[in-house]
């Protein structure tokens, strides 16, 4: 199992900015598509963005033009920058493999008030 440690949450006010971070503890990372993932109270985990090894993303629909998923292979982190948050925005947020079975982190909690 890849350790995957997410940060970088908090809580913000409608319209504020957060960077999420991920930091994998194997290289296995790099050579992997990798996602940011999000579950709101009472509803299911749900994919968010993805990022290629090569860098190709990839947005629902809800956070295209706000957010911006991105990597740095060499420290085995990838990021996700949230703009112009959005009260719906509030949730856990996880990273894991897209096509690989790896456990779950902690996640890192992201709170958007009104």
């Amino acid at each position: 199992q890849v350790q995957l440690v997410e940060s970088g949450g908090g809580l913000v006010q409608a319209g504020g900015s957060l960077r999420l971070s991920c930091v994998a503890s194997e290289t296995i990372f790099s050579i992997n598509v990798m996602g940011w993932y999000r579950q709101a109270p009472g509803k299911q985990r749900e994919l968010v963005a993805y990022i290629t090894s090569g860098g190709t993303t990839s947005y629902i629909e809800a956070v295209k033009g706000r957010f911006t998923i991105s990597r740095d292979n060499a420290k085995r982190t990838m990021y996700l920058q949230m703009n112009r948050l959005k009260p719906e925005d509030t949730a856990v947020y996880y990273c894991n493999f897209l096509h690989l079975t790896n456990s779950w982190g902690q996640g890192t909690q992201v709170i958007v008030s009104p």
